[in-house]
């Protein structure tokens, strides 16, 4: 199966042997320059929306004047949005693919920016009562996919079918799942997919949130869903990346050493000709984010921070290491 996609920040340096789980909270806070004024605009994930509001909030707090409008209906609608100018920030839950780049580089002759701000695992959600224990990428193909690429390429529609003995095994399968302007839709199609078309039973949701909780109320039902949305009425199944191999959670640890199958990076997109100097009160908000105050936003919604050799890479390559430190 095609594997998750990250940024050369976390390639190089989250895997780095047992550095990456001491190094988050060795972040450097946030250092204010003098007042700030303006307007930003936020279009994109809505895996990210709560990140985004959070860190808007946390960048207002030393900036007042400064109005910044969010809007979270998927990662889709981020691309669009910068492409006509009417977002500076671009938060996505996924790279952007080959064509959205080549959009960009036709019009600016540069290519978007993409900095990697959290780091998220896709989690696989069940009814808290629901006894399975791990399920292999498989095991979700086919619990998916019109038509699985795994295996004998049956597909899955009842609990028995992926391993659940009991009362349970006849249970059927009701699926949820994001719909097509998500990045997380994307990404899981194509990490677990492989590509392929979702089985017209799944259910689109239009928000993360929403995936939880219709997972939460039916105890025969299954949804995949950003971690940082994870509630007391569900359960996030390890995963293994195939059968025979062992099942990881989704744990700070595992997500970061891609144990955990579907991790994957959450970022935002700005645009910044390579030429010039990124503009002051973007270039400030993205300081915020990798900051030790952004980073603590990151995880007080649930998501995994990046570490101190991820921050320096990304303010490096947009010219903000010298006034971040």
């Amino acid at each position: 199966m095609n594997r998750r996609t990250f940024t050369a920040a976390f390639a190089a340096f989250a895997l780095s042997a047992g550095a990456a789980f001491s190094l988050d909270l060795e972040l450097s806070p946030y250092k204010p320059v003098m007042a700030l004024s303006g307007k930003l605009k936020s279009v994109g994930s809505d895996t990210m929306l709560h990140e985004m509001e959070l860190w808007a909030e946390g960048f207002k707090a030393f900036y007042p004047d400064v109005k910044i409008e969010i809007e979270g209906k998927g990662s889709n609608t981020a691309p669009p949005a910068l492409l006509s100018g009417e977002a500076q920030l671009g938060p996505m839950s996924r790279p952007m693919t080959p064509d959205e780049i080549s959009a960009f580089e036709a019009k600016y002759g540069y290519k978007p920016t993409a900095v990697l701000v959290a780091v998220d695992a896709l989690a696989i959600y069940v009814h808290k009562s629901n006894p399975i224990q791990c399920l292999t990428m498989e095991q979700l193909d086919r619990i998916f996919a019109e038509n699985p690429k795994s295996g004998d390429g049956k597909s899955a529609h009842s609990w028995g079918e992926v391993g659940v003995t009991g009362e349970w095994a006849t249970k059927p399968i009701v699926m949820f799942g994001r719909n097509s302007l998500s990045g997380t839709n994307k990404f899981f199609k194509q990490n677990v997919l492989a590509g392929g078309d979702f089985k017209d039973a799944v259910h689109q949701e239009a928000g993360s949130e929403q995936v939880v909780k219709a997972v939460a109320s039916d105890a025969s039902a299954i949804g995949y869903s950003g971690i940082g949305y994870k509630t007391e009425e569900v359960r996030a199944v390890p995963v293994a990346a195939s059968f025979g191999k062992k099942c990881f959670d989704a744990s700070f640890e595992n997500t970061y050493t891609r144990k955990y199958p579907l991790a994957r990076g959450l970022y935002i997109n700005i645009l910044k000709d390579p030429k010039t100097p990124i503009d002051t009160l973007s270039g400030e908000f993205v300081k915020y984010v990798l900051s030790k105050d952004g980073q603590s936003q990151a995880k007080k919604g649930g998501y995994y921070p990046i570490t101190r050799n991820i921050r320096e890479h990304e303010l490096a390559r947009l010219g903000l290491m010298a006034s971040a430190q």
